[in-house]
């Protein structure tokens, strides 16, 4: 699936908006997503537009929980 999040910003306010988007329906979200720029550009106050996803037919949980003993990432490469 494919959420769409964005906010509008009013004066001193900010309201943050979401829109679910079904697996089959990523060109609708981009479409979506490139109507919410539109409105952007032409000076409608909507700021950090964002799409994520998370496919609902996931045979484990998200995430890096078990990597084994002879895991050994480091951020610096020596």
């Amino acid at each position: 699936m494919y959420m769409v999040y964005w906010t509008i910003v009013e004066e001193d306010r900010c309201t943050p908006h979401e829109k679910l988007f079904e697996t089959t329906e990523m060109v609708g979200a981009m479409q979506f997503m490139e109507e919410l720029r539109k409105r952007q550009r032409e000076g409608e106050r909507v700021r950090f537009v964002t799409m994520c996803s998370e496919h609902p037919d996931l045979v484990g949980h998200p995430g890096v929980d078990v990597t084994g003993a002879d895991y050994n990432w480091k951020k610096r490469r020596r």
